[in-house]
């Protein structure tokens, strides 16, 4: 039985019990006798929960070196990539193709180089809760569109892309 058919049967013959004309102590001493399938049941229900959490606290600190592993996995992966960059760069190799993947340096879409924050008029400012900064999506329309922002810029970067 599960804890709460036995919790049904024990408030069940408790109800019972109340209906009889007992005294204190055998009413008292009659519940305590009946109780011992639930409290053993309840005590295996707590282990049961208590190895649970156990278990779950285990998976956790899997998860958690897990994590750790795939980001150095990740972060070695991303050196080797720069790796390939830097010296198809140094070298002048702008694509290289093999049965697998493609590689090939692509300039990056203009983006935004604040370089003397403090020049950005307040037109181009975004509020920051307690502070202000440079509104970068704001300040690269208004470039494209032709308009000089005071200490900002479009450049233009590189990446390498695999495909």
């Amino acid at each position: 039985m599960n804890l709460f058919e036995l919790k049904q049967i024990y408030l069940q013959d408790a109800q019972k019990l109340q209906d009889l004309d007992l005294d204190e102590q055998t009413l008292a001493d009659t519940l305590e006798a009946m109780s011992g399938d639930l409290e053993t049941k309840a005590t295996n229900t707590v282990m049961v929960a208590k190895n649970m959490r156990v278990t779950a606290a285990a998976i956790k600190e899997a998860e958690a070196a897990m994590a750790a592993r795939r980001k150095a996995i990740e972060a070695r992966a991303d050196y080797l990539d720069k790796r390939v960059f830097n010296t198809m760069l140094e070298t002048g190799i702008s694509k290289i193709e093999c049965a697998y993947f493609k590689l090939s340096i692509q300039d990056n879409p203009p983006s935004v180089e604040v370089f003397d924050a403090l020049q950005i008029p307040a037109d181009y400012l975004r509020e920051v809760p307690a502070t202000y900064a440079p509104d970068k999506a704001l300040i690269k329309k208004a470039i494209g569109d032709g308009f000089q922002v005071p200490g900002a810029k479009l450049t233009t970067s590189q990446r390498l892309v695999i495909k």
